[in-house]
């Protein structure tokens, strides 16, 4: 039995149809990413799967179980954490505060201590910004601060929406390889990105999304050697690299 399972999912907004009887399976222990442009669907499929947004169709599966009628706050306590596109953090709160907020549904003062050291851990820099108000923080340093943040919670899957999304190239390649401790460690990855090349090279699986709809479901691997997806989302400079990996 896959961790998530996604069945034949319709989202729609008001009368417009966002996915389409979309289907895919994501196993404990793996990273899947999601690519596609924009417009693809791949940020109403994370969002219907966090409870954001509810399905006209389909099913959401959690460790077995229908969580599609759950409101956000149940999933989460479920074990899904969801990092959002945008970052979106509490500008007047501090990392701290922010920080706080993603352990909520804690009420064991020892296991919030315990996640807090560790996301302190994996991110030193928000451990030297503790204090400070997160509006002040860089746009790399407000990313590592949502992706703490849902980690506050010790979530069973992660869901990571865009997390290279508006920042410089070495922050973005700083943002992957603490993607890769978190596989390390275990945690189920749910990636949402844009940057299809970062996003396959570390991920298990891959899925193309094109207008609400799944065009592909490819080990990430075979993927990056797929001549129509080297092509439209890898661009023709890496695809001269991409016959090197």
């Amino acid at each position: 039995m896959a961790l998530l399972e996604i069945r034949n999912l319709s989202t729609y907004y008001g009368n417009i149809q966002a996915l389409r009887g979309i289907s895919f399976e994501v196993e404990k222990g793996e990273t899947v990413a999601i690519i596609g442009n924009n417009g693809a669907g791949k940020t109403t499929t994370v969002n219907t799967i966090s409870g954001l947004l509810k399905p006209r169709d389909g099913e959401v599966r959690f460790m077995g179980e229908r969580i599609d009628h759950l409101r956000p706050d149940q999933i989460v306590r479920l074990g899904i954490s969801h990092s959002p596109e945008g970052r979106k953090v509490f500008p007047q709160m501090t990392v701290r505060e922010n920080l706080l907020m993603g352990a909520y549904i804690k009420t064991d003062r020892k296991a919030i201590d315990r996640s807090m050291e560790y996301v302190l851990t994996l991110f030193p820099r928000l451990k030297e910004r503790y204090h400070q108000l997160s509006e002040t923080l860089s746009g790399g340093e407000q990313q590592m601060l949502a992706i703490g943040r849902a980690l506050m919670s010790e979530p069973k899957l992660l869901i990571l929406d865009e997390p290279s999304l508006g920042l410089a190239p070495l922050i973005i390649r700083q943002i992957f390889e603490l993607v890769r401790v978190i596989q390390e460690q275990g945690i189920t990855i749910l990636l949402i990105e844009q940057n299809a090349r970062q996003a396959l090279k570390v991920a298990h699986c891959g899925i193309v999304m094109e207008t609400g709809r799944i065009a592909f479901v490819q080990e990430a691997r075979e993927l990056l050697h797929n001549d129509m997806v080297r092509k439209a989302y890898l661009g023709e400079k890496y695809q001269k690299e991409a016959i090197h990996l």
